[in-house]
Formats: structure tokens, C-alpha cells, sequence
């Protein structure tokens, strides 16, 4: 149920991000070629003083056409009364994080604080995300240490806001 009366004040400084995003980024990182992907995510809530979100991605071909798919998340964003901003998600190949960082003017700044991880998952250890409103657009950036490389890009992408 999206509810867009009566927001509780933790959401104000992320209400910006209410609604499904679509659009393309490109990523890469030195253990993975460059590649392009298609990408939509949903940030919505119930009412409650959090926001749901769900995203998937699929990898484009040259032509911008669907592949098959990248990468799925769900989880939930827990903004504070003090500007802080928590943020929990799970991945279907084996690792669960906990995000904490800040959220204000449009922008949200995030690293991990805890990455948890299956016996069967690959080696991740650290993330920190930036969002920011750009124009009417959601822009975002993913760094990681993952597979003994240190801190550093991996993906990006820019989405307009479809409903």
C-alpha cells in the first residue's frame, strides 16, 4: 500500500526517493569486463516510518536490449529523527548488509557497517553507495572491496522516476 498523506517526519529527507525508477548505469570492476545494464528500483512505503525497497538489474547489449538478468536486492531504509539513515539489504547470492549513513538536500551518503555472507557466497567485504536527485533523475554509485581488490567502483547508474 503506498500512502503519500500523512508522512511520518523520519521520511521527509528521503521522500524524494518514493516511487519506481528506471533507467541504465555501467559497471566493471578488475576481476569483471565493463558492461552496461538496465536497472529499476522501488522505494515505497506503508505508512510506517521506513521505506521498502526492491531493485533488479539486467545486463544490455550493445543495442540497449535485455540480456538476462544482473542482480536483485531487497531490503529496508530506516531513516532517523537526526538525519541518520540505516539501511538493511539482502541479495539472493549469499550476503546481507547493513548500511548507516545520511540522508539530506537529496543526497544520501552510505558505507557499510556489517556485511554478513554465506559459506557459498563470493568474497565481499565493504560497500558504500551514493544517491543523489540530479535534474528530476536519481543518480547512484556502488564502490566495493570484494575478491581481494580494495575499495572502489563498481557500478553507476542514472534513472527517471516512471511512476
Amino acid at each position: 500500500m503506498e500512502l503519500t498523506s500523512d508522512l511520518p517526519s523520519e521520511l521527509v529527507p528521503v521522500a524524494w526517493l518514493i516511487g519506481t525508477w528506471a533507467g541504465a548505469g555501467v559497471g566493471g570492476y578488475p576481476t569483471t569486463p565493463e558492461f552496461r545494464f538496465g536497472q529499476e528500483i522501488t522505494f515505497s512505503h506503508d505508512g510506517r516510518p521506513f521505506l521498502s525497497y526492491w531493485s533488479r538489474s539486467w545486463l544490455l547489449d550493445d543495442e540497449g536490449n535485455p540480456l538476462r538478468p544482473l542482480a536483485t536486492e531487497s531490503g529496508y531504509w530506516r531513516p532517523q529523527t537526526n538525519g541518520q539513515l540505516e539501511v538493511i539489504l539482502a541479495q539472493p547470492v549469499g550476503y546481507a548488509e547493513i548500511y548507516v549513513g545520511t540522508a539530506s538536500n537529496g543526497k544520501v551518503e552510505l558505507t557499510t557497517d556489517v556485511v554478513a555472507r554465506t559459506v557459498t557466497a563470493k568474497e565481499y567485504n565493504a560497500g558504500s553507495r551514493l544517491y543523489g536527485l540530479v535534474e528530476g533523475d536519481l543518480l547512484w554509485a556502488y564502490d566495493m572491496a570484494a575478491v581481494g581488490q580494495p575499495m572502489q567502483a563498481h557500478v553507476s547508474a542514472r534513472l527517471k522516476k516512471i511512476a
